[in-house]
């Protein structure tokens, strides 16, 4: 299956070309996404501009909690397979981690961190109501700084657009990427 809007092929225009050498490994190839954003200079430039993969506010496996489960929670098979195959690993994640930021809960025995499970937790509500009730906003904002909860509300919001883009677009599996694993 292809996607439903093509993905721009090389050359692509110096500016977009420096940008995608500086965010994909060496060797890997861009993308799909990327490549199909880069068929319009301005739009690959705000989407660059807003993923939040820098060193921020939260660490490295919380960031891809969130990333995780709002991707799986959205059905992109795409973006979550992208994201366990890059980051999966140094996040630490375990087996049964991968299988409940996709199938499980906050409640599953494979968390123990409590921060780990506001998390989840707060990712789910989001996918749910689009807000945050106070009881779980104050579990929420008592492992967390403001600046980290703002962090954690765009990143959410930011891997939502995401999973619109992929899901509604078709873009095929990245041959590396993980595939969602089978419910337990």
């Amino acid at each position: 299956m292809s996607a439903r809007i093509s993905p721009a092929e090389p050359p692509y225009p110096q500016d977009i070309q420096a940008r995608l050498d500086k965010v994909m490994p060496s060797g890997v190839p861009p993308l799909t996404l990327f490549r199909m954003l880069a068929r319009d200079t301005r739009l690959f430039e705000r989407f660059m501009g807003g993923g939040l993969l820098d060193k921020g506010h939260l660490a490295l496996r919380q960031r891809e909690i969130v990333i995780d489960r709002v991707s799986a929670r959205c059905g992109s098979e795409y973006e979550w397979g992208v994201h366990i195959a890059f980051f999966g690993e140094r996040a630490g994640f375990s087996p049964d981690q991968v299988c409940s930021l996709v199938h499980g809960s906050a409640e599953d025995a494979c968390w123990q961190e409590e921060a780990e499970r506001a998390l989840i937790r707060v990712c789910d509500a989001l996918h749910e109501r689009a807000t945050i009730d106070e009881p779980l906003w104050t579990a929420f904002s008592g492992h967390f700084s403001d600046a980290a909860c703002l962090e954690v509300l765009m990143l959410a919001g930011f891997y939502r657009t995401v999973s619109y883009l992929t899901n509604a677009t078709a873009l095929p599996l990245e041959p590396y990427g993980g595939r969602f694993p089978q419910a337990s």
